[in-house]
């Protein structure tokens, strides 16, 4: 299906705020995504991750002659089948799209377990970000010292729950602009969380950059 004329390139649905600022920023330095300069919707379902896990889908067909591509992002975290797999979640609403008008143009992805597990790096633009240092402590020292982070491991196993905590410690509001922030500033070459990559690879795929 061609979209219309005046259509724009992707659209984007998420389950809240903190999932479409955090895709504005990142969309927003398409030059670091080896993609082109992306015309693009970004929509937030009011039911959050049930709802898009199961409805997707419906929620988006009135889009199907006004979007090029759909990508759906999900968290595997509270979408009510924490039990499957991150690969599973995201074949089950692929193939529901594809059936309903979107084949071979949509992609879903689902962040396991949640948002934040992209938040935590070794950039200082992360502890700048999250009002770090804090008292003359340093962030990764307090994650250990919280226990939100053991020695050698790169990631808290919990991400969303220490970075409430840092926000906290460090006494600075938690609100959506802070993973638009983050985004738009923390470098992502050496990032290997799968999702991330799927992500990457499907806008490569659609929206390769400009010859010349």
């Amino acid at each position: 299906m061609i979209p219309s004329s005046g259509a724009f390139d992707l659209l984007v649905l998420t389950a809240d705020r903190d999932t479409a600022f955090a895709l504005e920023g990142l969309l927003q330095r398409p030059d670091s995504l080896g993609i082109r300069p992306v015309n693009r919707q970004i929509l937030t379902h009011p039911r959050r991750d049930p709802a898009v896990l199961r409805q997707s889908h419906d929620f988006l067909r009135p889009f199907l002659r006004k979007a090029s591509f759909a990508l759906v992002v999900l968290d595997r975290q509270g979408c009510g089948d924490e039990g499957a797999t991150r690969t599973v979640l995201e074949t089950r609403v692929e193939k529901l799209l594809e059936q309903n008008g979107w084949r071979e143009r949509c992609a879903v992805v689902v962040i396991d377990p949640e948002l934040e597990a992209w938040v935590w790096s070794d950039s200082l633009h992360v502890d700048a970000v999250l009002g770090w240092p804090c008292q003359g402590r340093d962030l990764r020292t307090w994650l250990l010292e919280r226990q939100f982070l053991q020695p050698g491991q790169l990631k808290p196993a919990s991400p969303k729950e220490a970075v409430e905590a840092a926000l906290r410690e460090a006494r600075r509001r938690r609100s959506s602009s802070i993973y638009r922030e983050l985004a738009r500033k923390v470098g992502f070459a050496r990032c290997v969380d799968p999702a991330f990559l799927k992500l990457v690879a499907v806008l490569q795929s659609w929206f390769r950059p400009l010859a010349g």
